[in-house]
This record gives C-alpha cells, sequence and structure tokens, in this order.
C-alpha cells in the first residue's frame, strides 16, 4: 500500500500542475501591438538672402625692385673714397656721391689736351696768314683764277679739323675727370657692394648694384579661370599699356605680425608662361620703405613673400554658402514649406577656399539643410533648428556699399 501511494501521489501532482499550467496558459491576454513613434531628424537651416559681393582674387608672389642697376665704372683707376651709404642695406639719395676715384691721372690728361688745343690754335692762324699773302700773290702775279692749293685752302681746312679734333678731346679729359666722381641716377639702397677703399678698378667692372625705392613691384601669377573676375589693364599695339588697374592688397608675416600694404595693378607681362599657362600681373606699390603712417609696420623689403588679393568686379544676388553642405553634383538640400526635404539643382559662379558661390537656383527666402545627414530622401520628413545665424548671403567685407 506504502508503495503504491508513493507512485500515485508524485502522478497526480504532475498531472494537477500541468492542468493548471494549460489553465493559464489559454486564458492569457495578448499584448496589444504598437508601431514604435520615431520622430523626424533634426536638422539646422539656413535663411538665403542673395545680396551684392565684390569678388576677390588671390595669388602669391616675391617683392623686386621696379628700377634697379649694376653700377660699372667708365674710366679706370684706384679708388681713393667711398661713401658710408655704400654699403649693402644702405639708402643714397638722388645726385648724392657714392665714390671718388684719383683724378690725377685725368688732370694731366686735361693739362695735356689744352696744350694740343694751342698748338692747333697756332697752327690754323699760320695757315690762315700764309694763305692770305699767297691771294696778295697772285693778285700781284699771276693770270687767271689761282687753285685751291696755290691759295691754301687744304691746309686751312685740316689746321681746322686739327683744331675740332685737340678741343674734342679736351671735351673727353673733361668729361674722365667728372666721371671720377660716381654720383646715384636716383634715390635708392644698395643691394650688393664690390668696391672698397684703395682698390684699383678697370673700366667696365661693376662696382655695386642698386635699386630705386621710390617704387616696388610683386609679379603674381594669375590663372586663367580667375581672369573673368578681375579687370586686367592690356596692352595693345599704339597704346601705352599703362591702364588703370584694381587695387591690391598685400600681406605679409614679419616678426610674427601680419601687415598689409595697398597697391595697384599697373600691367601685364608680354607673354603668357607656356609652362603654367598663366597670366602674370604687375602690382606697384608706391613708397615701400616709408611707414605709410603706420607705426611699427616694416618696409616692404625686396625679397619679401607676400600674398595678394586682388580687388575684382562686383556681382549681383550671390548667395555665399558653406562648401561642406553640398550634396553630390551641384545640389543643396532645401527643407520646404511643409518641413520635407527637397534637392534643389543651382548654378555655381566659384568656389572658394571654405565656401560656394551660387547666382542661380536659390531665392530669398530659402531654407538650406546644412546637417550631415546618412541616406537623405526627396519628401523626408524633418524637424527643423536654427542656427544662431539663421540668414546666410555675404561676408560682411564683400557687401555692396549701396553701388
Amino acid at each position: 500500500m506504502k508503495t503504491a501511494l508513493k507512485i500515485i501521489l508524485p502522478l497526480l501532482v504532475l498531472i494537477a500542475a500541468a492542468f493548471t499550467a494549460r489553465t493559464m496558459i489559454e486564458a492569457r491576454q495578448e499584448p496589444e501591438k504598437e508601431a514604435p513613434d520615431i520622430p523626424p531628424p533634426l536638422v539646422r537651416v539656413l535663411d538665403v538672402k542673395p545680396r551684392n559681393l565684390r569678388l576677390t582674387v588671390r595669388a602669391e608672389g616675391t617683392v623686386t625692385p621696379r628700377t634697379e642697376t649694376e653700377l660699372v665704372l667708365e674710366i679706370s683707376g684706384r679708388t681713393v673714397w667711398i661713401s658710408p651709404s655704400l654699403a649693402s642695406g644702405g639708402f643714397f639719395e638722388k645726385d648724392e656721391i657714392l665714390l671718388k676715384i684719383n683724378p690725377r691721372e685725368y688732370e694731366l690728361a686735361i693739362v695735356r689736351a689744352r696744350a694740343a688745343v694751342a698748338q692747333a690754335e697756332l697752327r690754323l692762324a699760320t695757315e690762315e696768314q700764309e694763305a692770305s699773302l699767297a691771294r696778295k700773290e697772285w693778285e700781284s702775279l699771276g693770270e687767271g683764277e689761282p687753285t685751291a692749293l696755290t691759295l691754301r685752302q687744304p691746309q686751312i681746312a685740316e689746321a681746322a679739323a686739327a683744331k675740332a679734333a685737340s678741343e674734342a678731346a679736351l671735351a673727353l679729359a673733361e668729361y674722365d675727370l667728372e666721371r671720377t666722381v660716381v654720383k646715384a641716377p636716383y634715390a635708392g639702397r644698395v643691394r650688393q657692394k664690390n668696391v672698397d677703399i684703395g682698390q684699383f678698378i678697370a673700366r667696365g667692372v661693376p662696382m655695386a648694384r642698386i635699386y630705386a625705392v621710390d617704387f616696388a613691384e610683386v609679379r603674381l601669377p594669375i590663372p586663367d579661370a580667375e581672369l573673368a573676375y578681375i579687370r586686367l589693364p592690356l596692352s595693345y599695339r599704339g597704346e601705352s599699356g599703362r591702364g588703370r588697374g584694381p587695387k591690391v592688397t598685400l600681406r605679409a608675416t614679419f616678426a610674427g605680425r601680419e601687415h598689409a600694404w595697398q597697391g595697384r595693378i599697373v600691367r601685364t607681362e608680354a607673354e603668357i608662361d607656356p609652362r603654367t599657362r598663366m597670366v602674370h600681373a604687375i602690382v606697384q606699390v608706391a613708397d615701400p620703405y616709408g611707414a605709410g603712417g603706420r607705426r611699427g609696420r616694416p618696409p616692404l623689403a625686396v625679397g619679401m613673400f607676400v600674398r595678394a588679393e586682388i580687388q575684382g568686379l562686383w556681382v549681383s544676388n550671390v548667395v555665399v554658402l558653406p562648401r561642406a553642405v553640398m550634396r553630390s553634383g551641384e545640389r543643396f538640400l532645401i527643407v520646404d514649406e511643409q518641413d520635407r526635404l527637397r534637392f534643389r539643382e543651382v548654378e555655381i559662379l566659384r568656389f572658394e577656399d571654405d565656401r560656394v558661390l551660387v547666382t542661380a537656383g536659390l531665392e530669398a527666402g530659402d531654407r538650406v539643410c546644412v546637417s550631415a545627414l546618412e541616406a537623405p530622401v526627396e519628401g523626408m520628413k524633418v524637424r527643423v533648428a536654427r542656427t544662431e545665424n539663421s540668414s546666410i548671403g555675404t561676408s560682411g567685407a564683400g557687401e555692396s556699399p549701396g553701388e
């Protein structure tokens, strides 16, 4: 009996548990199914506001002097005096004496030339007197017309020529004496000095290299694609080629600070570079070594590397957008009035460093999406969050001042 109970009771318990579990499963309620509430993506937009903009073309170049001269001695001699200004980096004024050559040899040459002139004058006077006596003798003794040789006319002509040659030699000797003093042809600066006191200099040997300080020039290479945005002074046959070119701001870093100079393009070079296919424009800056009213500004020295900002043409109804918000192709994402995404084809004027200039395809009031979306779809619903500066157009420096 006990053995039977040990077998039956566990079976009864299992049967009861199975019945209870089945009853609970059949009595449970199915959970209600609801679609997940996924909010539209949040995007930032900028309002489009077309404005007028002055374009800027950027280039780089090195400062060079407008006028540079190699001083060459026209005579030979030993230097007896050198100006303190005749040193590398020294400044000098126009007609300032830079160097003196020992004049003794040329002073003696003048003495010899004057003696030769006196001898020539004496010979000419003698020939003229003898010619006068010859004419009187022929008039008293001769018959017919006398010959030129009889009247000593060739001798007089030869004596007159000798006198003229001696006077020319005297003038040349005086000119050589003047050239023993070397004067500056203009106000400038010394780039290189090749002579010193006591040194003998032969004719034609360079003494120094100097350049003028009235103007400095910068040679700027401009790509063909940028020529449409500026008005260069082009040269035509029969014209001087000195048209009034655009203004240029030159910038350079010196001693850890950035400085600026104002100049203007005055001409273009005679040919297009066959290797780079670029046009080279010449910028001229007046008084490069003057302070220009700005204390602490260094001079625009020869050899300085500068960055140039060339003032370009005015364009109207231009929208400036960050370059990073462009989609594939020349397209932008626009958020319409129903807060849905729309792709918009635009017309690009030019690309700059971090922005793009749009001339067509966008209208005032359009909202440009500037947020990065992984897979934007035409008509996608979005939520709009405006940026602090919700209007986009041009930078303040490029706006038209009512023109």
